[in-house]
């Protein structure tokens, strides 16, 4: 058998969602980077008025995911990003290296 053409992209959009939110709910808690990593007494944030829509790499527990989520500040190191995974919106600080154009 073959693959559907017409409707591959749209079947694929569903199994990388249904993929995201099984990790989200069975490999640990949301992880975000600590006080002391984002050291905020010393580094300037700057907040955007509009936000940036991004790919960003975040951990759930010890497993790396891609997802589509909204810079909303960041430092020089750092940056806070949500996102949205199966109607839950996350939110959470992770390397600046982490964050990829969308």
């Amino acid at each position: 058998m073959g693959t559907n053409r017409r409707y591959g992209a749209h079947y694929d959009r569903l199994m990388d969602e249904r993929i995201m939110q099984r990790v989200a709910t069975t490999a640990g808690p949301l992880q975000s980077l600590s006080r002391e990593e984002l050291e905020l007494d010393v580094r300037p944030v700057t907040k955007d008025p509009q936000p940036k829509r991004a790919k960003v790499w975040v951990r759930f527990g010890g497993t790396p995911l891609l997802v589509d989520a909204t810079v909303t500040s960041w430092t020089s190191t750092a940056a806070a990003v949500q996102f949205e995974i199966a109607e839950t919106e996350y939110r959470a600080w992770v390397w600046a290296s982490a964050v990829r154009e969308a």
